[in-house]
């Protein structure tokens, strides 16, 4: 299995930035993509950012120009830099690999625990 555990969520002021950070560990053979979405109250889980063992990163609208995100490929970790937050950016943040534990395998899609955003003065 494979185990990611976040960390850099917090309060923050609007205009105001923050970084997450994501690392993965575990019975893993190799990571494909790794990603950052979220989910506010009431509403459905949504992509972040997302960016491929080649660094290939794609981004929606919403946070396109304010959010970087990156990747340690040998140490299994993501990165979201987040910068001129806005209150509706307030969410919790879920790190997600795809990635497969074992050569030939299928890849399979993998949760942290989610990290609190709150974008508030």
């Amino acid at each position: 299995q494979v185990q990611l555990v976040e960390s850099g969520g917090g309060l923050v002021q609007p205009g105001g930035s923050l970084r997450l950070s994501c690392a993965a560990s575990g019975n893993i053979f190799t990571i494909y993509a790794m990603g950052w979405y979220r989910q506010a109250p009431g509403k459905e889980r949504e992509l972040v950012a997302r960016i491929t063992r080649g660094g290939i990163s794609n981004y929606p609208d919403s946070v396109k120009g304010r959010f970087t995100i990156s990747r340690d490929n040998a140490k299994n970790t993501v990165f979201l830099q987040m910068n001129s937050l806005k209150p509706e950016d307030t969410a919790v943040y879920y790190c997600n690999a795809y990635a497969s534990i074992r050569l030939g395998g299928s890849a399979n899609d993998y949760w942290g625990q989610g990290t609190q955003v709150t974008v508030s003065s």
